[in-house]
């Protein structure tokens, strides 16, 4: 079974992610909601008294998504391990590859877009701050069949690894990443994307082949829209630079910004 987004309103959203339905805060949502029916969820995530689960939510769970599978499981901050309003780019980046082609998935999360395109032939480099999240990924690969494919999984904070392959005098064909707000490397690096996002971008555009693919950047920062993603890509790369919304859409009720990216072809 897949993600579906049921409905939205009142600063929550309701979804059901496999055979499972939750509630979940969500700031955007400031409407009113479609239906009547959320009484109906499993489990309510709250951060009224401390972060909670409440109700019948499994330990863990699988779903399938782009016709992946996806270990699902909750966490202390409200996330169950994937974010599918990424979908869209993994199938944009997996397009654009080619059999052999080298990647790399920055701030790669549980392996979505990883995994999207290992399956299509390509090298992938799988980089994440946390080895939680690492072994999670290497789990869905697993799901998938995937565990044999060339896949690098490092964990390592995101500017320290950049200097070190550029050093090494490393290129890839296509870079993805998707930064988070704030941040911590496993040996306590502090991330913040106001600061650091513009070096990132910098950084990861020495990385590009003398061929690229493609380059494309999302997050979930209120104050990065996508017209200051938009920008800072214009800086560093010459082309054609696409910016928007990243959206969970829904079948009945109304599409959740989330974030913002920006992705670059040349």
């Amino acid at each position: 079974m897949k993600y579906i987004l049921i409905d939205s309103g009142n600063q929550k959203k309701f979804e059901r992610f496999g055979p499972v339905s939750v509630v979940r805060p969500c700031s955007q949502a400031l409407w009113k909601p479609k239906q009547e029916n959320w009484d109906s969820a499993d489990a309510i995530f709250s951060r009224e008294e401390g972060n909670n689960w409440q109700g019948n939510v499994p330990k863990e769970w699988l779903i399938e998504h782009d016709e992946l599978k996806f270990k699902i499981a909750p966490t202390e901050f409200g996330h169950l391990g994937i974010f599918p309003e990424h979908v869209f780019l993994w199938k944009w980046a997996a397009r654009l590859v080619k059999k052999n082609s080298s990647v790399l998935n920055l701030f790669a999360y549980s392996g979505g877009a990883t995994l999207a395109l290992a399956r299509t032939g390509a090298s992938v480099c799988h980089v994440d701050a946390s080895l939680g999240m690492i072994k999670w990924a290497r789990k869905n690969a697993v799901l998938n069949g995937l565990e044999k494919r060339p896949i690098r999984w490092i964990m390592d904070d995101a500017m320290k690894f950049l200097k070190r392959e550029i050093r090494r005098g490393r290129r890839y064909d296509g870079i993805l990443l998707d930064p988070p707000s704030f941040g911590r490397g496993p040996k306590g690096e502090v991330f913040k994307i106001e600061r650091d996002i513009r070096p990132l971008l910098e950084c990861c555009k020495q990385l590009l082949s003398d061929r690229p693919l493609f380059f494309a950047c999302s997050n979930h920062t209120n104050e990065i829209t996508p017209m200051v993603l938009q920008h800072l890509l214009e800086e560093i790369l010459p082309g054609k630079i696409e910016a928007g919304e990243l959206l969970l859409k829904s079948e009945v009720g109304c599409d959740i910004p989330t974030g913002s990216y920006a992705r670059w072809k040349p």
